[in-house]
């Protein structure tokens, strides 16, 4: 029997639906459909998200390279926030890594979005060939995630923290991002179908000397 953590297919539901919903880009016209409030686009993309979200030392990791490039505290803070509520112990929910990076199937999680009208799915390309996924949010999906989490603390943790996630990505595609990660030595050199190894003591060392670097 595993002893690693694994979520629900419902947990993982309600974890990309924050995803798309902070990280989605909003439409103004109903090409997509008219209750259709925001798209995003690719896979990879969302993929990539998911590992930060799955993985808080890697997002603390994130937000003190975006510190040092900005001196902005806030991010400083929200770094120490992740590690000193144990997060990395606590929410970290393993990822394998495959040959394009961190990877798990999302099939279950977004039929149950699918099926309750929260996202729908377009896929692009040519019959066989699936070009790009299109992620796309629903007026009633973005009212949910704003309802549930008003509901149930847990539930606004995965929305807190898929905005910080969002900003992390910016608008960089599935691919940029997952080339990103794998600036993380301990991400790059994890074995083909081996779990993505932890950083949380290299983080919270690189948070310490940060910080001692302030009061010097």
């Amino acid at each position: 029997m595993s002893l690693l953590p694994v979520a629900s297919d419902r947990q993982s539901a309600v974890r990309l639906l924050a995803c798309i919903d902070a990280a989605s880009t909003n439409v103004t016209n109903d090409a997509w459909g008219a209750d259709v409030v925001a798209i995003l686009r690719a896979q990879s993309r969302l993929q990539a998200l998911d590992f930060w979200m799955r993985n808080p030392d890697y997002l603390a990791n994130e937000l003190l390279i975006e510190f040092e490039s900005t001196n902005e505290q806030s991010l400083l803070d929200l770094a120490q926030n992740i590690l000193d509520s144990r997060e990395p112990d606590l929410r970290r929910l393993p990822m394998i890594r495959y040959h394009f990076g961190a990877f798990e199937p999302l099939d279950n999680a977004l039929s149950i979005l699918c099926s309750a009208g929260l996202v729908r799915i377009r896929r692009q390309g040519v019959p066989g060939h699936v070009r790009e996924h299109v992620y796309l949010l629903t007026a009633q999906g973005r009212q949910a995630m704003t309802d549930l989490a008003e509901k149930a603390v847990e539930i606004s943790w995965y929305k807190e923290r898929a905005t910080v996630v969002a900003r992390v990505a910016g608008d960089t595609g599935g691919k940029a991002l997952k080339d990103r990660q794998y600036l993380q030595a301990e991400y790059a050199d994890t074995e083909l179908k081996h779990i993505i190894a932890p950083i949380t003591d290299r983080v919270r060392n690189r948070l310490n000397e940060i910080m001692q670097g302030q009061t010097a």
